[in-house]
Order: structure tokens, then C-alpha cells, then sequence
């Protein structure tokens, strides 16, 4: 059996984390992810306090296993929600978009796990001085807000950089890319795209058929001209997007802004797939069917299993 550190100081019977995606990871998905033995995540995204309060004890009705809480930095009520994580009891945080540099020492006080997503190695040194259990290295082949450097670069260039342990994420849905992570030196890895199609995950029917349908060249990035580059599956709206985010003559950065307001929940939540964001990795096209949480967590580390121990077939 695979175990490391991530798991044994987690409390968790795998080292796998589940993606805080916004409009996706809510009670009903992190539940069924620790249930199955990873860290179930629940996304605080745009949420202001009471309404993250309230998920937090859905998500307590229906686990007794530890589940985090991912912080998106740039929300407006990203104050608020960093004290309710505290009042809450979480014990484990993922933060995003930004630095928690600023409620570090709360959380670190109030015994909390702060486990940072980072896009390079410079943000990684930063968390470990600041008192990170651990780093999130996140590659471009993830769905959601993307950094330029790919899974595969990146976390051996972090793994080299810090002394904490580092989970692996972007393009990971399988055994053989988890057997992969830990090649890299990682020491657990997060699941965004595979999740989605959990059947504990509440999103429309349409987004899931549609992560099932992906082809591999399916996915698109966007958003690169306002800094905040975004990977989703090509349709309707990514091809209207890319016109204006190429034409700064007429479009201007803040009605390029309001292009995407409201789209991520219009796919998730509505099943419009053609006008809203459908947000998936790369490996969306190795994503086949839905299943439970614990069947795709126990399939993806027995292959990982038998990848790794037939890894010396290679070496004479």
C-alpha cells in the first residue's frame, strides 16, 4: 500500500487530495472524497462567511473524516472566510489565487494545516518560511486558473527547493501519473477533472457528459490578457471569449471582465455547456465514466501499486 506522509499526518487512508474547484467541491463531493480516504475539499470561492459556515456543517453531517477548506485569495470576503475556518474547527486549509501571508499566523495559532497551491518555486520558498505543513505544485495541464510551468517541471523544481512535503497537480487522473508524481519526488497528489464526474459531485449532468466526451485537444486556455489565465473545454463561449480577448481595440479589459461573470456556475449548476465555463484539465479525455469516489481513488492507486513495482522491469 502507498503511504506517505501526507496521509499518516492527515489522518487520511491515501495520499490524494480533491480539488477546492468553485462551483464544484461543495459538502456533498469533499464528504464523499474522505469517505473514500482522500482529503475531501470544500470550496470557499466567492462565498461570503455564513454561507462557507453553512457548507462546512453539511459537510460534517456527512463525514467524520477529515475535509479541508480551500481559501480563493482574491474574494472579496477572503477575511471573513479565514476567521470562520478557525471558528469552524477546520484543520486542514488549501489557499489559492494569491499569498495567505496575512492570516498565516491565525491559522498556524489555531493549529490549522496550510497548504498553499503555488505556480513556482519562488511562491514555494515564501510558504515554507511562512510556516506552510505543505505545498500544492499546480501545473498548466490543470483546469481552472493555470501558471505557464507544466507538472512534469515544475514539481522536481520544487521538490529540490523546499524541505516540506509537496503534492502534485495538473494532469493527474490515473495510476500511472500518480506513480509518475511520486517519481518526481512528490509526496501525494491533488484530482480536480477526474472528480467531477464522481457521483457524489452535484454538478449539472451536462458538465459531466461533457468532461466524458473531451477529446484531448479539447481544452483551451483564456483569460491571459487580464493575468489570470484560465484552462476550460472549447465551446461557444471560449470561442466568443477569444475573439474579444484578441481584439483590445474594441473590447476593453473590463467588458472582457464581464464576459466570464457567472459562467462557471452557468455550466456547473444550470447544464449550459455551450454559453458557460466548463472548466477541466487536460486529461478530461482520459476521464471514461462515472463511478464513486472510492472506486476511482482505489483503481487509481492499484494501478499506481502496480506501476511502481513493476518500474524495475526497466533497470538491468
Amino acid at each position: 500500500m502507498i503511504s506517505t506522509v501526507i496521509d499518516q499526518s492527515l489522518g487520511l487512508e491515501f495520499p490524494i487530495f480533491q480539488g477546492g474547484m468553485a462551483w464544484v467541491a461543495d459538502a456533498s463531493l469533499a464528504a464523499g472524497v474522505s469517505n473514500a480516504g482522500g482529503l475531501g475539499i470544500i470550496a470557499a470561492m466567492n462565498s461570503n462567511g455564513e454561507q462557507l459556515r453553512e457548507e462546512i456543517r453539511r459537510c460534517k453531517e456527512l463525514t467524520d473524516k477529515p475535509f479541508g477548506v480551500n481559501i480563493m485569495l482574491m474574494s472579496p470576503y477572503a477575511s471573513e472566510v479565514a476567521d470562520v475556518v478557525v471558528e469552524e474547527g477546520i484543520k486542514i486549509i488549501t489557499t489559492g489565487a494569491g499569498n495567505p501571508g496575512k492570516y498565516m499566523a491565525k491559522w498556524l495559532e489555531a493549529g490549522i494545516k496550510v497548504i498553499p497551491v503555488i505556480p513556482s518555486v519562488a511562491l514555494a520558498r515564501k510558504m515554507e518560511k511562512s510556516g506552510a505543513f505543505a505545498v500544492i505544485a499546480e501545473g498548466g495541464e490543470s483546469g481552472g486558473h493555470v501558471g505557464d510551468l507544466t507538472t512534469m517541471a515544475l514539481v522536481p523544481q520544487v521538490v529540490d527547493a523546499v524541505s516540506i512535503p509537496v503534492i502534485a497537480a495538473g494532469g493527474i487522473c490515473d495510476g500511472r501519473q500518480i506513480a509518475a508524481a511520486f517519481m518526481l519526488g512528490a509526496s501525494g497528489v491533488q484530482v480536480g477533472t477526474r472528480f467531477l464526474v464522481a457521483k457524489e459531485c452535484t454538478i449539472a449532468q451536462e458538465y459531466k457528459d461533457r468532461v466524458i466526451k473531451a477529446k484531448d485537444i479539447d481544452t483551451v486556455v483564456t483569460g491571459k490578457r487580464l493575468g489570470h489565465p484560465v484552462r476550460s473545454i472549447r465551446n461557444a463561449f471560449t470561442r466568443e471569449y477569444t475573439k474579444a480577448e484578441y481584439n483590445a481595440s474594441e473590447v476593453s479589459d473590463e467588458e472582457l471582465e464581464k464576459m466570464g461573470l457567472g459562467t462557471v456556475r452557468l455550466a456547473a449548476r444550470e447544464g449550459d455547456v455551450s454559453n458557460g465555463t466548463v472548466l477541466a484539465g487536460q486529461v478530461a479525455a482520459m476521464v471514461k465514466e462515472e463511478q464513486t469516489a472510492r472506486e476511482m481513488i482505489v483503481e487509481m492507486f492499484t494501478q499506481a501499486e502496480e506501476v511502481l513495482n513493476g518500474a524495475t522491469k526497466w533497470v538491468k
